[in-house]
């Protein structure tokens, strides 16, 4: 799993966690499939698309710069393979 996903997962699970809302919760809100929300928070998902992550936003209220606007993906180094 690449580093750019782990921030991904920790970036969702964090916005759930700081408004109380569980996956479940997100998948209505968001209109995503649980099952989309269960494999990118389990790591099945290698790269989740942008489209999938815009609408995550949409559901927490927020833009795709808010989500991404964090010291984690600030200092995110490229990821060569």
């Amino acid at each position: 799993m690449s580093n750019t996903t782990k921030l991904v997962i920790e970036r969702i699970r964090g916005l759930c966690n700081e408004r109380n809302i569980t996956p479940n919760g997100l998948s209505y809100i968001a209109g995503v499939p649980q099952a989309t929300i269960k494999s990118i928070l389990n790591g099945e998902t290698k790269s989740p698309e942008l489209l999938t992550i815009k609408k995550l936003c949409d559901g927490f209220e927020i833009t795709l710069a808010q989500f991404f606007d964090t010291d984690a993906f600030n200092n995110l180094e490229q990821e060569i393979k």
